[in-house]
């Protein structure tokens, strides 16, 4: 077990390696650094002043050296100011150092955020935090309720109870978030009237009911569905095995064969869904946080995209990859205990 989790690793790294070239590629094309001069000068400036701040700030350095410096391999050189001659960071709210330096993510400096004029870790740590706050929340929510109805469907398949519990499944899984949050605005605001405040104004409230528990409700019901219907799929193979049968040859209780011998092997399956839950409501739930005004990870991946913010799109990006990879490697793991077969 410990050299698979070390092959992994080592893939893991490679992986990481290969995905964070391809985005730092893609966030600093050509039109990308053109709009980030921009936003730093002025939307009238002439070419060529914009293609002298871009040359100033390194960012027409060799491709290989400014992602060396970005990953914090290679020293980043400050900016010599033309009328002093002395070294000067390029932004200077985010007191960069004046003398070479590695300063990278291996350093865990993030860079600078051009759109909110701080560090990037500065925005990124919290909004982390947020997410993740709402990530266990909507998890503990979610995954009760959908192993619950999916065992309870996949117990009698084709009872009643399974047609029913399939049918709502599959209603919340073809209904987009979006569209689960606007009805649950419409429902909490204009019927029942417990939304004191508007959109707008709860950016500026805290966590509130608007902000936080819809966005948990939306995201928990979407998941509930996918999860149900795997955990029925499974649960209906499982109980058709001979094993199965044997047991309930043997007189035991339908309800004995099902918790003691069914559920164990019906998990294998609804846990690597479980697992890529994560990644989703990392980096998918922009659409929601967005639509709630929740400061979270995925909002502020929106506010990056949209400002052309490169270093704090970056990080997002460098985070959105080790979560999606950290838990495929926790889900093989998991398979192991799940059942020992797997391992060879």
């Amino acid at each position: 077990m410990l050299a698979f989790i070390a092959r992994r690793l080592g893939v893991m790294a490679l992986t990481m390696l290969c995905l964070t070239i391809v985005v730092f590629y893609l966030v600093n094309l050509e039109p990308n650094l053109k709009k980030l001069a921009l936003s730093q000068l002025d939307m009238r400036t002439p070419a060529e002043q914009l293609e002298s701040w871009l040359v100033e700030n390194g960012y027409r350095q060799n491709f290989f050296v400014r992602y060396g410096q970005w990953i914090g391999v290679v020293q980043k050189q400050p900016n010599i100011n033309p009328a002093t001659g002395k070294a000067v960071p390029r932004f200077s709210y985010c007191s960069e150092p004046t003398e070479p330096a590695y300063s990278g993510i291996l350093q865990d400096d993030f860079g600078c955020s051009t759109n909110f004029k701080t560090k990037a870790a500065n925005k990124l740590l919290p909004a982390l935090g947020a997410t993740g706050i709402l990530m266990f929340w909507v998890m503990v929510t979610m995954v009760p309720i959908a192993l619950l109805i999916g065992i309870l469907a996949g117990m009698r398949e084709g009872s009643r109870t399974d047609r029913s519990l399939s049918v709502a499944s599959i209603i919340t899984t073809a209904t987009p978030e979006y569209v689960s949050g606007v009805i649950f605005t419409v429902l909490f605001a204009s019927w029942l009237g417990w939304l004191s405040g508007s959109a707008a104004s709860t950016a500026t409230q805290g966590v509130t009911f608007y902000n936080f528990a819809l966005p948990v409700i939306t995201m928990a019901i979407y998941g509930t569905g996918y999860i149900a219907r795997m955990t029925r799929a499974s649960m209906v193979e499982v109980m058709t095995q001979q094993y199965i049968r044997t047991a309930r040859l043997k007189g035991l209780s339908f309800k004995s064969v099902v918790v003691k011998h069914a559920l164990r092997n019906a998990l294998i399956a609804p846990f690597t869904v479980i697992m890529l839950q994560f990644p989703w409501l990392l980096t998918g739930v922009a659409i929601v946080e967005v639509m709630f005004r929740y400061q979270g990870f995925g909002y502020t991946l929106v506010e990056a995209a949209g400002n052309n913010d490169i270093d704090l799109l970056l990080g997002c990006s460098l985070v959105s990859v080790a979560v999606v990879l950290t838990t495929q490697l926790i889900s093989d793991v998991g398979y192991a205990f799940l059942n020992p077969r797997i391992r060879v």
